[in-house]
């Protein structure tokens, strides 16, 4: 994905599957927290429905909205952890194998931190929140 777009723009930005068929809009964004690069978003897939984590790196951002290379009904079957929180290193693999991601390094003592979040577009370390 592009690295120099600022996390918090990506708020309330619609996400699109591999088909061109709309997902939802993006609620929040994850960090990795020893980098500060965009890992995971989630996508609020309904107004009654939970969000579903996607994977940042393999996305890409054309003309303002994010397209996932994922099939929908794959994203919407992706593990349920909530949001406003981190994402324990366990999380994190269990997202990765869920979309068939290479992890080449594991980063067990790197867990993801959420940046930012409809109710609030300011940076916060949520580390105390863990």
């Amino acid at each position: 994905m592009q690295t120099d777009i600022d996390p918090r723009n990506l708020i309330g930005r619609r996400a699109f599957d591999r088909n061109g068929t709309k997902l939802g809009t993006i609620d929040e964004v994850y960090l990795d927290d020893a980098t500060g690069v965009p890992e995971w978003a989630a996508i609020r897939t309904g107004l009654f429905s939970r969000d579903a984590f996607v994977p940042l790196a393999p996305s890409e951002l054309v003309e303002g909205t994010l397209h996932v290379p994922f099939d929908r009904s794959l994203i919407k079957d992706a593990p349920d952890f909530g949001v406003g929180r981190h994402l324990s290193p366990e999380q994190e693999l269990q997202l990765y194998h869920h979309y068939g991601l290479d992890i080449s390094t594991p980063m067990p003592d790197r867990p993801f931190g959420k940046i930012a979040g409809t109710e609030n577009t300011e940076t916060r370390d949520t580390s105390a929140d863990a």
